[in-house]
């Protein structure tokens, strides 16, 4: 599918040790508790613990939805097309050190379609979502390809991100398009494409539109704890 970055793919393990060893952090008693706990103390809390408190309530969850057409500046003559259906799915995808999954984990498709002006040749895919996160009216999601008019393309993760609106308001973007880029041994390669990794929404929307539902990210699980598929 990535016609402009058609150098050769470097696979890069993925950093699941290296996640779990973040999230510790990030979960791990920290000097926000004794913050906290002192403020408790007093009869008062910190404005973060009634943001974090607040952010948690319950509700429904992240989505994105739509189709449309997009301009792209390398390739303006070009009739590049995408339809995103994405759901949030909280802790749905255990995987060796995260037994429990992620709060990012998300189901949905994303496809793809893009006919290329200079060869009258429209190249298709199918991908299935595997990571959703949002901010306000815009969001990143990745999807793994499951059908594509390239064999070879099977099995790999491209990111997305998404910017609510339609022709002259949304926006959205593509790893291949302008980022994802690597140089090895002095050569460009396109490393593997991590979980909710996208840059920007760069390319405008020019024919229909999508829409970014947001939801904040959850609270982790009782008993969640990186590594303990160890």
């Amino acid at each position: 599918m990535p016609a402009l970055l058609s150098t050769p793919r470097r696979r890069i393990a993925a950093g699941a040790v290296a996640a779990a060893t973040v999230f510790a952090a990030l979960s791990g008693p920290s000097s926000f508790a004794s913050a906290t706990d002192a403020a408790s103390a007093s009869g008062s809390a910190p404005a973060s613990a009634s943001a974090s408190a607040s952010a948690n309530k319950p509700g429904g969850p992240a989505k994105v939805s739509g189709q449309g057409r997009i301009f792209y500046t390398y390739a303006p003559d070009d009739d590049i097309r995408f339809t995103v259906d994405a759901t949030a799915a909280p802790f749905s995808r255990p995987v060796d050190t995260l037994p429990k999954g992620m709060p990012t984990d998300a189901r949905g498709t994303v496809t793809i379609s893009h006919w290329v002006a200079e060869t009258n040749e429209t190249r298709t895919a199918e991908a299935a979502v595997d990571c959703l996160v949002t901010g306000g009216d815009t969001a990143t999601l990745t999807a793994v390809i499951t059908k594509s008019v390239d064999p070879e393309e099977i099995g790999t993760r491209y990111g997305f991100s998404v910017k609510s609106g339609g022709p002259g308001r949304g926006r959205f973007s593509f790893s291949w398009g302008v980022g994802n880029l690597d140089v090895v041994d002095g050569k460009p390669v396109m490393p593997r494409v991590g979980t909710c990794m996208a840059p920007a929404p760069f390319a405008p929307v020019t024919e229909g539109g999508f829409k970014v539902t947001h939801a904040d990210l959850p609270a982790l699980p009782a008993g969640w704890q990186p590594g303990a598929g160890r």
